[in-house]
């Protein structure tokens, strides 16, 4: 299936390994009951979850910073909603957020199984356009920081997937070149083009029930690596 010997593995965090919609929806539960926010849960999510996927683009993009990513995806789902929520409000349910979300430790199914079968095989790393303050923090809570060698953020590295230098410096970080490796990740254009364009192999885990492509392969489940590799 892969045209080359594979030594080392990178995997995306959020939305590969790490099931970010649903710790996520557990965080705002807590948040937005703590602070008393008088809102449907599931309605606030319905809104919340597209418009939190636009303004990740536009940052991961650099058409925004960190503070506008965290207060306008919060503002525009509120404005939608029709909910009367100050900007005092907003800012302190973004901060809390970020406090409590790597607190919730939920995984994608399998995902346990699949670092263990595949740890003794290859060296694993993480390549993520997270938080760098809290990416650790969400390895460490859900236990599986014990299978990285490195972790490569993109606030490290001064630019985010889809840049090549963010895949230049994990390859430097773990000594490997981009043809004896391979990335693992929910998004075609950050995680799946950015590292072909680099040279390295891919793998496509389709979190987000998108048409089949022949970019290259693609998998719906994690346990599905074990027939691959």
């Amino acid at each position: 299936m892969f045209k080359n010997h594979i030594t080392d593995i990178f995997f995306d965090l959020d939305h590969t390994l790490w099931d970010f919609e649903r710790n996520s929806a557990l965080t705002f539960e807590k948040i937005l009951g703590q602070n008393n926010i008088d809102v449907n849960l599931d309605s606030f999510l319905k809104i919340y979850v597209p418009i939190n996927l636009d303004y990740w683009k536009l940052y991961r993009e650099d058409r925004i910073t960190k503070a506008e990513l965290r207060y306008q995806r919060l503002k525009k789902t509120f404005d939608a909603l029709g909910a009367q929520v100050s900007d005092e409000h907003i800012d302190l349910l973004a901060h809390e957020y970020i406090l409590h979300l790597s607190t919730f430790t939920h995984l994608f199914p399998d995902t346990v199984e699949v670092l263990e079968y595949l740890s003794p095989k290859y060296n694993l790393h993480i390549i993520t356009n997270g938080f760098q303050e809290i990416q650790e923090k969400k390895l460490k809570g859900a236990n599986i920081d014990r299978y990285f060698e490195h972790v490569i953020n993109s606030e490290e590295a001064g630019v985010k997937k889809p840049h090549p230098q963010i895949f230049h410096m994990a390859l430097d970080r773990a000594r490997v070149s981009a043809e004896n490796s391979l990335m693992v990740g929910d998004s075609l254009e950050a995680d799946i083009q950015g590292a072909i364009a680099v040279g390295f192999q891919t793998l496509h885990f389709n979190a987000h029930n998108e048409a089949n492509h022949k970019i290259c392969p693609m998998i719906n489940n994690l346990s599905e690596i074990k027939g691959i590799l």
